[in-house]
């Protein structure tokens, strides 16, 4: 395990940060990226081996940087392994019609555009490298599926990984690449922790919502970055037994 590499992206923080620290007790190394250098490097003194540990600050909506992040983790390690497209924002819940077209194409950006130009590189690499292949998670949201209320941005962007992880499972298969995405419902992660002081309801009500702690999506990360290459887990979701999801709006 220990010839193993995995870049995450948005790992300064939340879950980016927990799936690392779990990845590199695992015996991975790992790759981490996000645009605040102070909180990649609190990430990198909690890993199990710094000296296995690369952190590359930048802004991964610029294409230039995302050349440059991959061709830095080849560098470093040799090979690339996994790839985590985890780097999310969300937008303020207003209706449709007080929605910005900045605050929509920068949800788009990072959601979106990011996860594409990160899966690109990174298919590229997995064809190139000898032995070829790898595997690559797309966190998506519960939101993939089903809408919380004023959720327009986000909600468009989780369904598009959604069909960004089917092409490339689809289209990874000749070259041994698999792909996964990864609904996380209510992690309490900074992202993520005002759902547990109340969220809006499509009833008009404001309530807390239950939560679960960040640590079990990380060990299902792992748990699926560790499978060989020839089984896959193209749809996984993990969330509170009692969050209001199934039977949401």
């Amino acid at each position: 395990m220990m010839n193993k590499t995995a870049l995450i992206t948005g790992a300064s923080s939340g879950i980016g940060r927990h799936t690392a620290i779990a990845l590199s007790k695992a015996g991975w190394n790992v790759v981490i990226t996000a645009r605040r250098l102070e909180g990649l490097n609190e990430t990198k003194s909690l890993c199990a081996s710094p000296d296995a540990c690369l952190t590359v600050a930048g802004d991964i909506t610029e294409e230039n940087f995302v050349l440059e992040l991959f061709a830095r983790s080849v560098e470093k390690f040799g090979r690339l392994d996994l790839l985590f497209n985890n780097a999310g924002m969300s937008s303020p819940q207003v209706p449709i019609e007080e929605s910005s077209m900045d605050i929509f194409r920068k949800v788009i950006d990072v959601n979106l555009v990011a996860a594409f130009v990160c899966t690109r590189e990174a298919v590229r690499q997995f064809k190139l490298q000898s032995p070829p292949g790898g595997r690559i998670i797309n966190n998506g949201s519960l939101s993939a599926h089903v809408p919380r209320p004023f959720s327009y941005a986000y909600t468009m962007s989780k369904h598009a990984i959604h069909g960004l992880t089917k092409c490339t499972s689809l289209d990874g298969r000749p070259h041994n690449i698999a792909c996964t995405q990864i609904d996380i419902g209510n992690a309490a992660t900074e992202m993520a922790s005002r759902l547990g002081r109340g969220a809006l309801q499509p009833d008009g009500r404001v309530s807390p919502e239950p939560m679960i702690d960040v640590q079990h999506v990380a060990n299902m990360i792992v748990h699926v970055a560790g499978l060989p290459l020839d089984v896959t887990v193209l749809d996984l979701n993990i969330m509170p037994t009692t969050v209001p999801f199934v039977g949401r709006g």
